[in-house]
């Protein structure tokens, strides 16, 4: 069967913006020892890249290629160097306009994730040997680094497809042979026949030759501060082997631990052994607090993986016959996602941490390497493919060693983005939908809730705390005037749903805005969706708890103060009209980036004014929503279109009533009566007032006359004598002489 290379296809007028952009990185910064650029040629554009006189390989932009369109609406343009065999061998972002990276996370942080690339084989990734290599996600910036790492991937893949890299095709079609482990070879052995084979591999490291690690990297305070006095102390032993392997799993764990193993494994599904002693701990404390055990990670082909808690079984010891006692022992299974064939050559990287101050860290790392050796493999040679003649080079024939599976592997990676990304996400998107299903249900049965006022004010305050834990601080699904400005610019410029659909939780939460708006107005967001507006309330609950005074704007002030939040979304508006990024930076009048995305971790400034903004609401209940919020303002405009009106009132309201007006927790209701909607958060207080017969003037003079009319229709009240029970006995009625019978049975 016949793989059919994509044609590619580009924008007109692409061929410019390599040249653009290539000043902005010298030779050196995408190939070491490089020293200068050959001419652009091709489309899309590249350029060879020279060490001297020798080619070292070519540098494109990612934007040329495919896609790179990020959060803000706008392509992110990566230079990216590659190799004549497939390899990234650098990358550098040259221009952007995101806004978390603007204002926000680190662009250092955002890089460093997108760094993890280089040294990635995109050659075995085109032919479908492996899947395409994923960059680490960085917290608050999830959608802007999956878009780099995806452009970077899939254009480098689109480039050798086209074979615009002619090493790349010759190797994907050299002979190849398969290795398998032979499962047919089990037996026992001792530690040192382990040991002798290279069934085990080991890394020793002594406290001293870690501090002098320390001095070469450049950082010597590190290296002033050794685990222990002697230098001459065993910092780490270091032991390493693939217990998936029948001989060396049955030597290492034991007969009834490996069987469990096997048990728990999957088809082609690898587990190895890490142990280690000395002063230095290979798990560290990560994996307690976070389930991650960042301090090791397992390295293949350029790709690599960190375990997780669910990966990984604690051993009590060795069983092999002369096995150290050790410190720690761990046995860990790779994960199904990560293409691991323990018939390659692999390592495991060990990351070592010293503290140099409070916060800081120095690191450095060590690569324990390991082979399996030869004893315990199956080779079967496969014949070479012949190479493609020059006119058939639009259809090649199937890799060698190519299957069904990484036929499925090519489709699989032809998936636009945002599918992944979704699936990615199906848990997350799933508690959202049924949290939307949830408030929709609250308000279609309003009524009915707000006539039990304690339990209705439970339901409120749990969801507000889902609101701000989950779905703010842990899913970062915070809404933001930047996507209304995003939007607007797109609808204008270049329209593009798929960038949108890159935040799933994001987009779910704009539609349902959206559908809210023509019920209930801009309510069910501010009032119940928006992580920072339940963070304010529940700040001043708590404060209102602790007898903090509240203080009570006056109205004429107030509806003076309301119209700032539409100045600064007209504002910022007008801004996007001139410079997205401009409008974006000026946007953090917004807190929700540094209370909500990034949790107050964040420079001082922004933190002393989202503190100031919360501090403001401990006395005045959600003042940053009634007077500076543009998002509430955005939403507030349209909002006025809504086709229905929920909330109830009586002809007395405002006059003379104005009981409604005066305990409204942020002042929507006129003296007159009359609900503003632009500036109602949809908290339903003044609904538990329309049907409690204690507090509201109108349903105590309904409650006074049913009383009255109750008292006037007993019998007492017509002069008879008080009602008496009759008794009755087998049927015998007994009657009580001169009172008011009532038979009872």
């Amino acid at each position: 069967m016949a793989l059919l290379v994509p044609c590619l296809s580009f924008e007109a007028g692409a061929a410019g913006r390599l040249e653009q952009f290539l000043s902005r990185a010298q030779p050196g910064e995408l190939f070491a020892g490089a020293d200068r650029y050959g001419e652009i040629e091709g489309d899309p554009p590249m350029a060879p890249v020279f060490r001297g006189r020798d080619l070292v390989g070519h540098v494109y932009l990612n934007s040329d290629v495919t896609s790179a369109i990020g959060y803000s609406g706008k392509p992110i343009h990566i230079l990216v160097g590659i190799d004549e065999a497939g390899v990234i061998r650098g990358l550098k972002m040259v221009d952007h306009q995101e806004p978390i990276v603007l204002i926000g996370i680190p662009e250092e942080k955002v890089v460093a994730s997108l760094n993890t690339l280089i040294g990635q084989d995109l050659g075995r990734v085109s032919a479908g040997a492996v899947r395409p290599p994923q960059v680490d996600i960085v917290s608050g910036a999830t959608v802007t680094v999956l878009v780099m790492g995806d452009s970077v991937v899939r254009s480098a893949v689109r480039l050798i497809r086209g074979n615009r890299l002619a090493a790349t095709q010759a190797q994907v079609m050299a002979p190849t042979e398969t290795r398998e482990v032979d499962l047919t070879t089990s037996e026992l052995r001792d530690w040192e026949t382990l040991i002798g084979d290279g069934s085990v591999r080991t890394l020793r490291l002594s406290v001293g030759e870690v501090s002098e690690a320390f001095r070469e990297i450049g950082r010597p305070e590190a290296a002033e501060r050794p685990e222990t006095r002697d230098p001459q102390d065993q910092f780490i032993e270091l032991y390493i082997a693939p217990v998936s392997v029948p001989t060396i799993g049955r030597s290492l764990l034991g007969e009834v631990q490996y069987e469990r193993l096997v048990q728990r494994l999957k088809p082609g599904q690898q587990a190895i052994v890490v142990a280690g002693d000395g002063a230095y701990s290979f798990k560290g404390s990560g994996y307690v607090r976070g389930g991650i055990f960042d301090r090791v990670e397992l390295l293949q082909d350029g790709q690599g993986i960190r375990f997780r808690d669910r990966n990984h079984t604690r051993l009590a010891d060795l069983a092999a016959d002369g096995a150290p006692r050790l410190r720690e022992i761990a046995l860990f299974v790779v994960p199904e996602d990560f293409d691991f064939d323990v018939t390659e050559p692999w390592e495991l990287q060990l990351l070592v941490q010293r503290s140099i101050g409070a916060r800081d860290k120095a690191t450095l790392s060590y690569e324990l390497g390991y082979t399996l050796p030869d004893a315990y493999v199956t080779v079967t040679q496969v014949p070479a493919a012949p190479a493609p003649a020059p006119s058939e080079q639009v259809v090649q024939p199937e890799a060698p060693g190519l299957d069904a599976a990484a036929e499925a592997r090519l489709a699989a990676d032809d998936e636009p983005l945002w599918q992944r990304i979704w699936k990615m996400n199906t848990v997350s998107i799933a508690i959202t939908v049924v949290a939307l299903l949830v408030l929709t249900a609250i308000f279609f049965f309003q009524d009915w809730l707000v006539r039990r006022p304690v339990l209705y004010r439970w339901i409120r305050r749990g969801y507000l705390v889902f609101t701000l834990v989950w779905l703010g601080w842990y899913a970062n699904a915070q809404l933001s005037v930047v996507n209304v400005l995003t939007f607007t610019n797109a609808l204008i410029t270049d329209f593009n749903w798929e960038f949108f659909l890159s935040a799933p939780l994001i987009f779910i939460l704009w539609a349902a805005v959206a559908a809210g708006l023509l019920f209930w107005g801009r309510g069910p967001f501010c009032g119940w969706l928006c992580p920072f507006g339940a963070l304010q309330e529940l700040t001043n609950n708590i404060a209102q708890w602790l007898k903090v005074p509240q203080i009570k704007v006056p109205f004429g002030l107030h509806e003076r103060l309301w119209p700032i939040k539409y100045i600064i979304f007209l504002g910022l508006f007008g801004l996007s009209f001139y410079s997205v990024a401009m409008a974006e930076i000026a946007a953090e009048v917004e807190p929700f980036k540094t209370a909500i995305i990034l949790k107050f971790v964040r420079d001082w400034p922004f933190v002393v004014f989202a503190l100031a903004l919360l501090a403001a609401g401990l006395f005045i209940e959600r003042f940053y929503c009634r007077y500076l919020c543009p998002l509430g303002a955005a939403l507030a405009i349209p909002g006025r279109i809504r086709m229905f009106e929920w909330l109830k009132r009586w002809p007395e309201c405002g006059s003379p009533c104005q009981r409604c007006a005066k305990d409204c927790p942020v002042q929507s209701i006129h003296p007159e009566g009359q609900i503003n909607v632009n500036e109602c958060i949809y908290c339903m207080h003044c609904q538990e007032l329309y049907h409690d017969d204690q507090r509201c003037p109108h349903m105590i003079q309904v409650r006074l006359k049913r009383e009255k009319f109750q008292a006037l229709s007993s019998p007492a009240s017509r002069g008879e004598g008080p009602v008496k029970t009759v008794i009755s006995h087998k049927g015998t009625r007994i009657e009580t002489p001169g009172a008011v019978t009532r038979p009872t049975t």
